[in-house]
């Protein structure tokens, strides 16, 4: 959580989870909790979610594993089903995500998923680097 905003406390988590729950409502996608089907345990998160970013609309993958979850390269998978999904079944033009400098890993994965450095940019009050997936639905001719 340290690179996510820092932990949440009570308040914080229950308006975070009606944050997630209404988004489904409002989209019919939003946040996935990951379990690990050999150990049954909590893994993470992945997300397709809404995010305003410099006055636009955007549409964000994200992911977040547990440590005992890194270097599996479950990331880069999650990652690439959050895209493969955004293509089909929802079409979308465009997805992003956004990571602080000092998450090289995080830069790795969206690299690997196939988005591209767009700039540096300040999100919620801290420095991010904005990655953007070249146009995901053929352009029409």
């Amino acid at each position: 959580m340290a690179l996510l905003g820092g932990a949440r406390d009570l308040n914080q988590t229950t308006a975070y989870l009606e944050r997630n729950l209404q988004h489904w409502l409002d989209y019919g996608y939003g946040l996935w909790i990951l379990c690990h089907l050999p150990s049954g345990r909590v893994a993470g998160r992945a997300v397709l979610r809404h995010l305003p970013l410099d006055g636009r609309d955007e549409v964000e993958v994200g992911y977040a594993l547990f440590a005992d979850f890194w270097g599996r390269g479950l990331a880069t998978e999650i990652g690439l089903a959050c895209m493969g999904y955004a293509r089909d079944p929802l079409h979308l033009d465009s997805v992003v995500a956004i990571t602080r400098p000092e998450n090289a890993g995080s830069q790795r994965v969206m690299q690997k998923i196939g988005l591209v450095y767009e700039k540096d940019l300040t999100h919620d009050g801290l420095r991010h680097i904005l990655y953007r997936s070249p146009p995901l639905q053929p352009n029409a001719a």
